[in-house]
């Protein structure tokens, strides 16, 4: 197995994870702040918009089952890449598309990404590539939210399903198995 990390931010991290989690090949996916300047953040600290991180993803996956370009392929399908700096109605930099590729080569990657994904989009694609960042892991409670809180919670009822819908029609043949259209 070889693995690679691929560091994510399309708005709230528990969206942008519950995902992730169900893609072949994805062998976790950790919820998380980077990019910011303030040193071992809170959420409460990222919330507030004044530390500079995004919410982010860290996705570590087996190259030998899905490629880094497969999955920026899903996460411009399954995120909106044209709002600058939210996402519905979470508002603030915290909520920004980025990518935070961690080689040339995966810069390359998510140039050719976007080049892909802007047909599928009626406005300009606004995602940063941005360099590599201190990652800094959210608190346990936020890790794998869908799984353990998400379903009860109205936000992620409204704002997940139709993430994961975008994933299982698209992206049919790169579920783990047991998930279905």
């Amino acid at each position: 197995m070889a693995e690679q990390i691929a560091t994510l931010a399309g708005g709230c991290f528990w969206c942008v994870e519950a995902v992730f989690n169900d893609v072949a090949g994805v062998t976790q996916v950790e919820s998380g702040y980077t990019g910011g300047h303030a040193v071992d953040p809170t959420y409460k600290q990222v919330c507030s918009g004044t530390t500079g991180h995004a919410e982010a993803i860290r996705v570590h996956f087996d190259t030998d089952v899905i490629d880094y370009a497969t999955l920026l392929d899903i996460f411009f399908h399954t995120h909106d890449p044209t709002q600058l700096n939210r996402q519905g109605n979470d508002i603030g930099t915290q909520y920004r598309s980025a990518v935070f590729p961690t080689s040339p080569e995966q810069e390359a990657e998510v140039r050719a990404a976007i080049e892909r994904a802007q047909p599928d989009w009626p406005a300009p694609i606004v995602t940063t590539i941005e360099p590599d960042a201190p990652w800094y892991p959210a608190e346990d409670y936020h890790q794998a939210y869908w799984e353990s809180e998400g379903q009860s919670n109205p936000y992620c009822l409204a704002t997940i399903p139709p993430k994961l819908a975008k994933l299982r029609k698209s992206y049919q043949a790169r579920l783990k198995a047991g998930l279905v259209a």
